[in-house]
Order: structure tokens, then sequence, then C-alpha cells
């Protein structure tokens, strides 16, 4: 059978990497972007765009079933700094969204697969910050992650009452070029390559030494194509698995760069956002997704850095 792919958010930061590699996989026409606004990058204009709100039911059912989308990625979200802004907006968008879509994957319809990230915000203070375990105390503090992890619980709960193929990985923080940062409290980690080529500069929202899990996004991108496409008695947990990269600090980064930019300052005025990242593990275990559907990652510090000054470099030059 024909993969028709429907991908949701799709000018987002993460949207736009995902839509352009399961085109170069599945071929153009096969994958279908869509967002309540346009593509200002004019990367996605190699293949089918519609204007769609995934809060609007109707027109979710209506696109899915007109063009005979087989599998959804429904990427649409306030995130977490975004979301402390408007709490309200952000459930409804991040909670509401998934409901839609978990609701139509249930028919008797072409819709037969479901992708929903989660994230490390889905923890919170309680939980153990260091190679935080698959299955752990999970209290978060912020809006963006009791959407997270009332997510989870939803996609669990579709598959073992409906069984529903839903499948989810909590995403660290994710660092790319294609698109400009969404409002995400790990954003820091892209803007500041930016700034790097730029200015030479870079005040930081967090701490020098706020350590995090971050990955690449060509990695992330990996993961996410991996497992949907694995067979689904390999996918043994429903709610969402943990997902590693590479874990380090705004200092560490900082010194990263100045290996390739010996001129490149960094300063700190730590903001709100640094309550939500106090919150957040340090570091993951990701043994479960490793075992159960082959991760691994293959970016490390240097490589990103690396990958990033390249992209950026060549972003701001063209």
């Amino acid at each position: 059978m024909q993969k028709r792919i429907l991908v949701i958010g799709a000018t987002g930061q993460i949207g736009i990497e995902l839509v352009l590699a399961l085109r170069e996989k599945y071929g153009n026409e096969n994958v279908i972007a869509a967002d309540i606004r346009p593509d200002s990058t004019g990367l996605l204009g190699e293949g089918p765009f519609v204007t769609l709100s995934v809060l609007d039911k109707e027109a979710l059912e209506e696109t899915i079933r007109t063009q005979g989308v087989t599998e959804v990625y429904q990427l649409a979200a306030l995130l977490s700094a975004t979301s402390e802004k408007n709490p309200v907006l952000a459930w409804d968008l991040n909670m509401n969204g998934l409901l839609n879509i978990l609701e139509l994957a249930k028919h008797d319809g072409p819709l037969r697969k479901v992708f929903w990230p989660s994230s490390i915000a889905a923890f919170g203070p309680t939980t153990p910050r260091h190679q935080t375990p698959q299955t752990t105390v999970m209290e978060p503090s912020s809006v963006y992650g009791i959407s997270k992890l009332a997510g989870e619980r939803w996609c669990e709960y579709y598959h073992l009452k409906h069984g529903t193929d839903v499948r989810s990985i909590r995403y660290p923080g994710l660092i790319g070029f294609r698109s400009e940062p969404g409002g995400g409290t790990t954003d820091y980690a892209v803007d500041i390559f930016y700034h790097a080529l730029k200015s030479g500069s870079y005040t930081c929202f967090l701490s020098a030494e706020t350590e995090l899990p971050m990955m690449m996004m060509e990695d992330a991108i990996r993961a996410t194509i991996s497992i949907m496409d694995a067979p689904a008695e390999h996918i043994r947990i429903r709610s969402s698995y943990n997902l590693a990269g590479v874990s380090f600090t705004p200092a560490s980064l900082a010194r990263a760069i100045q290996c390739h930019i010996s001129h490149f300052a960094i300063s700190y005025q730590p903001d709100f956002r640094q309550a939500l990242a106090d919150s957040w593990p340090c570091s993951i275990d990701d043994s479960a997704a490793r075992t159960d559907w082959g991760w691994s990652p293959a970016y490390g510090l240097e490589r990103l850095v690396e990958a990033m000054l390249e992209g950026v470099r060549a972003k701001i030059s063209g």
C-alpha cells in the first residue's frame, strides 16, 4: 500500500526538516505539508501544501479522507517558553490537536498510523536528573510539560483501548539551522550560532552551567522516521520513548564554538526560562529505544558545532 503522509505543523523547526526528509524517501507527491501559516522559507514548494488547523476537526477529517492519508505526523504545538505566556491557548492546541488526530485514527478510514512528539519537558523537578530512566517520576511544572505528559497518557490509552498505532519519542532540545528558533527553552543552542557568526557575541538566557540533553536535527529526523518505519511488534512503549543525543552546557557549547571563532564571547542573563531548564533532566537513558528499534545518535558536540556553523554561515551569506 502506497504511503500518503500528512505533516501538520510543517513550517515549524521540526516540520520543515521532516517534510524534506520524508519527500526524499517517499516522493514529493506522497507527503502533504500542512500548517495554519504559509511557508515563508520556500523550502516546501516541491510538493503539496494545504492551509490547515489541527483544531479544525472537520477540515482535518476531509483532508485525510480526500487525500487518502495513511500516516499523520502531528507536530503543531506551542513550545515551552511561549506556552508559559499563553497557557490556555497552549493547552487547547497541544491537547485538542492530538485528540482530534487520535479520534480520526480510531475510525474506519485510511489513517493507520500516528506520530506525536513528546519532550523532556514532560519530566519535572522530582525526576532523577542524571541518566533519567524511561519509566520514572514525572511531575512537570510547566504548561508545556503538563500537556506533553497528558498527551503521552492519551497515546497509550488510545493504543490500549482502540488499537491505535500511535508512536512517540521524547525529544531533547533540538538544534537545526533551516528554520528560526520557535520559542523553546533550549533555543539558545540555535540562536547562539547566528550571534557567533554575525556579531561575535551572545547573551544567554540560561546560566553558564545549565546542562541539558540536546540533539542535532538530523538525528531527530532520523529517529522520527525510524520509529515510524519499525514493525509494530517492536514498539513496546506506546506512551513515549526516551531519546538522547549529547548533553552540554551553554559554557561548554561556547568553548566548542571558540575553537572555530576564537573571538566569540558569551555572557549570561538568566530569565524565566532558567526555572524551566532547572526542572528538566541533564542526561537521558534511551536504552529502550536502542533495544526496541535500533536507535543510535550520529552527532556528538564537535560534529554538531561544525555542522551548525557551516549551515548557518551558508544561510546568512545566501
